[in-house]
């Protein structure tokens, strides 16, 4: 089948394209036909070897860790599941990614796509929803009534976050470029802040919650808008204990697991129509459409998702 993987660190020209072994799966797992992928940070942070200390790997490295498609083999023992069956998945973080045709997946991983939802919109959630809940839920406790600040509202993970904070009743402050305030307002925003214009810091006080998609300056300027006992949680950097206690809140960061049964609860949410993924732009399974992917996605300018139809007619 077909894959694009790396065979060693460095820019986009390092992706080729190579003919892999078609997976085999064991009696816990799913064989899925992929039609869509998406690209995410991690995948271009991978590939230029930032995360080499983190994730100790052999080359080549097949990179991806969203996928979308249909139960093409079931396990002896699988349960939930039959071919033909419409799925979604993040599967485990390893070096046999979803950048391919065909992927192997632990069924405890997968979730059944909602109804109405493109494959591509279906690729879109997983690793970036998943963030989105472990960081508001499993790690913040956000709660119905409590304000929270979600930065770059408009990029992967905050456009999922400020959708799933607005379903369990929150109030939602983020920020973006100004070319975005509608957009972010859409997904359910309460109070938008132009970054390029104005200082955050200065503007809100008394928060529960922050979610830090950025890091440096803005995580360390982010303690200053929380309340006594407030949660800053991050998925960049890990936030300074000292500004921790000076400020009397807890401040953690995570590095996101993959869990089917959070899936699932997105499923439902993206099913009653509460979270939504948007696309900004969809390329093909090749070299040149997954470069162009990665460098949409480094330039921190996408709007939602970027995806990667690995069937050109996935719907």
């Amino acid at each position: 089948m077909k894959a694009v993987v790396i065979e060693q660190y460095g820019g986009k020209e390092q992706l080729k394209e190579n003919e892999v072994p078609k997976p085999e799966i064991n009696d816990e797992q799913i064989l899925i036909e992929m039609r869509s992928t998406s690209v995410n940070p991690i995948d271009w942070k991978v590939r230029e070897g930032y995360m080499k200390d983190v994730l100790d790997w052999s080359f080549p490295i097949i990179l991806g860790w969203d996928a979308a498609g249909v139960v093409s083999k079931v396990g002896n023992n699988v349960t939930q599941f039959k071919e033909g069956d419409r799925v979604f998945t993040r599967p485990e973080t390893t070096p046999d990614g979803t950048y391919k045709e065909y992927i192997a997946v632990e069924e405890h991983l997968v979730a059944h796509m909602p109804e109405r939802v493109s494959f591509e919109e279906a690729a879109a959630a997983p690793l970036a929803g998943l963030t989105a809940w472990q960081c508001l839920f499993e790690t913040a406790n956000l709660k119905e009534g409590e304000k929270v600040l979600i930065h770059a509202g408009s990029g992967g993970v905050g456009h999922y976050a400020i959708q799933i904070a607005k379903a369990v009743g929150a109030y939602v402050a983020t920020t973006a470029s100004g070319k975005n305030k509608e957009f972010v307002e859409t997904l359910g925003a309460d109070h938008f802040i132009d970054y390029k214009t104005e200082q955050f810091e200065n503007i809100l006080e008394d928060y529960d919650v922050v979610l830090d998609t950025i890091g440096g300056d803005v995580q360390e300027k982010s303690f200053e808008v929380l309340k006594k006992g407030g949660r800053l949680v991050s998925i960049t950097q890990q936030p300074s204990e000292e500004l921790a206690n000076k400020y009397n809140v807890e401040a953690t960061a995570i590095f996101l697991q993959p869990k089917g049964e959070q899936l699932r609860k997105l499923a439902d949410l993206m099913q009653q129509g509460k979270v939504k993924s948007i696309v900004s732009k969809a390329f093909p399974l090749s070299v040149e459409g997954i470069q162009k992917a990665h460098e949409l996605s480094e330039s921190h300018h996408a709007k939602g998702k970027v995806v990667i139809q690995v069937q050109p007619s996935a719907c």
